[in-house]
């Protein structure tokens, strides 16, 4: 299936390893030039020169989102080297996993410019060179817990939440002039930031790493974690052509883990 992505010109941040890269790396193989950003300048060049390996034209730059003038400048900068933007696919660490009591003030403001701020910020910043063009695709990585709260990660849960807000908002606003907004809601998958949550829980309940993640995946139908490529095939979908009446929804990949109906 042509999926139509030849040539387009994708901005993937957060994407110098785990599923962003994922992302990045499945696009450049459908044939997008891709823009990639990281906060880690050595994990950036990793990534850079791997894809580049692969055949896929690389743009990277080092921005930590969070940092509006930083996300502005990602965006800006990889318009002005790639000659515009047709995909923004806004993605970030997540908050730490941690109890309510456990937060303060700077740690709520610190997930609110992670999550919430760096995709205002960025989609703010993309949305003119979208409608000028009259095509354009945002997809914003959250996570399952937007439809299933997770134990720990009350951050993520409450922010990641404004963000599918924010999404369906736009997503009437920005029909008009061929532009979809949709959201993808991962469960959890063989990534560093999953390892280092299972071992976080391990220390609080005196467990193994290995029996946390056991544990996640006897709640998985499919029995496994998710592997990276898998959710890169999804979010390219929602970029390419194919998808085009497909806008404002929230899709959760996680082997089946959610037990809601909507």
């Amino acid at each position: 299936m042509d999926l139509g992505l030849k040539g387009k010109v994708a901005l993937v941040a957060g994407a110098s390893k785990g599923l962003g890269f994922a992302v990045a790396e499945t696009l450049g193989k459908e044939g997008a030039r891709v823009a990639i950003c990281s906060r880690n300048k050595d994990n950036l060049e990793k990534a850079k020169k791997t894809l580049e390996d692969k055949g896929i034209e690389v743009f990277s730059i080092q921005a930590d989102v969070s940092e509006p003038d930083e996300a502005r400048a990602f965006v800006t900068a990889s318009q002005e080297h790639l000659g515009g933007s047709d995909i923004l696919i806004n993605n970030a660490g997540g908050p730490p996993a941690v109890l309510f009591e456990e937060t303060d003030e700077k740690t709520w403001e610190h997930g609110f410019r992670l999550n919430l701020l760096s995709t205002i910020t960025m989609t703010r910043t993309v949305i003119p060179y979208m409608k000028q063009k009259g095509w354009g695709r945002i997809v914003n990585m959250t996570s399952i817990a937007v439809k299933q709260p997770i134990d720990g990660l009350i951050i993520s849960n409450s922010i990641r939440s404004g963000v599918i807000g924010l999404a369906k908002t736009l997503s009437r606003e920005l029909a008009a002039y061929n532009i979809t907004v949709n959201n993808v809601c991962p469960g959890y998958f063989l990534t560093s930031r999953v390892s280092g949550l299972a071992a976080k829980i391990a220390e609080k309940t005196g467990s193994d790493p290995s029996d946390v993640i056991k544990t996640w995946e006897e709640d998985i139908p499919l029995g496994r974690l998710g592997r990276p490529e898998e959710l890169g095939a999804l979010v390219c979908f929602l970029c390419s052509s194919r998808a085009s009446y497909i806008t404002g929804t929230s899709i959760q990949i996680d082997g089946g883990m959610y037990r809601g109906l909507f």
